[in-house]
């Protein structure tokens, strides 16, 4: 997929990628991102990060709250993609709105093209997102469990770098050695058979009532293949058909 031609968007994307763990979501954002330079990636969990690492209000509140063992709430989560489409000048503030919450008095720029990663994983949050944010594209990866375990079960990782690899399609020069340094690759702990058939299972539970809230609303395409290279012309097709 290296060096596809970048194209332009016509009309705003503001796209949900909804996969079971392991199916290629990052790899897909990725690849979408480089293909539409419109488009950028809003991860949640970036958000989190980065304001715990800056020690902002919000980053020490949810860093008592995660060191408490407890979820973020919605309305955190909310407020800090809320804060970042503000920073990006794609949401018009609103004077009413507050640290606590996002107030609902705002406008979304129209030209405002984004993927969402990490929210909304539940019906519930997509309620809650849809006064900020109106999300034109879910897009429902699909790849049969067996062979994302399959897959999953192959992948070894370099510690130091992040860099990826699976022994049945991109596997090392040397077998257990990263290429670059020659340092020992290892396997993570989410990686194992017990993890992911807990947190597949988990998936199942939160993604059918998000699914069917987003039918409701007309915007679910589903798009099946073994691999993200299976996927990623298909996803193509459909975005030029729908924003290009």
């Amino acid at each position: 997929m290296a060096g596809a031609a970048t194209r332009r968007l016509k009309k705003a994307a503001r796209i949900i990628l909804v996969g079971a763990p392991g199916v290629g979501k990052g790899t897909q954002t990725e690849r979408l991102i480089s293909r539409y330079p419109q488009l950028a990636s809003i991860s949640s969990g970036d958000l989190l990060r980065e304001n715990i690492r800056k020690k902002t209000d919000i980053g020490l509140k949810v860093q008592s709250t995660l060191l408490a063992g407890q979820l973020v709430p919605d309305a955190t989560i909310l407020d800090l993609i809320s804060s970042e489409l503000t920073s990006k000048g794609w949401l018009e503030p609103s004077s009413k709105r507050t640290t606590s919450a996002p107030s609902t008095k705002t406008s979304l720029n129209s030209s405002a093209s984004f993927i969402l990663d990490g929210f909304p994983r539940t019906a519930v949050q997509a309620s809650s997102l849809e006064a900020l944010v109106p999300i034109n594209l879910v897009v429902h990866l699909h790849t049969p469990p067996a062979i994302i375990l399959s897959r999953i079960s192959s992948r070894w990782v370099h510690p130091g770098s992040g860099r990826v690899y699976n022994t049945e399609f991109n596997a090392p020069k040397v077998p257990g050695k990263d290429d670059i340094t020659g340092e020992p690759l290892v396997q993570r702990d989410d990686d194992s058979t017990e993890v992911w058939e807990q947190r597949f299972k988990k998936f199942e539970e939160t993604s059918k009532p998000l699914l069917d809230h987003y039918e409701g609303k007309g915007c679910v395409w589903r798009v099946e293949g073994n691999t993200s290279d299976d996927i990623s012309p298909k996803l193509f097709a459909e975005i030029e058909r729908r924003f290009c």
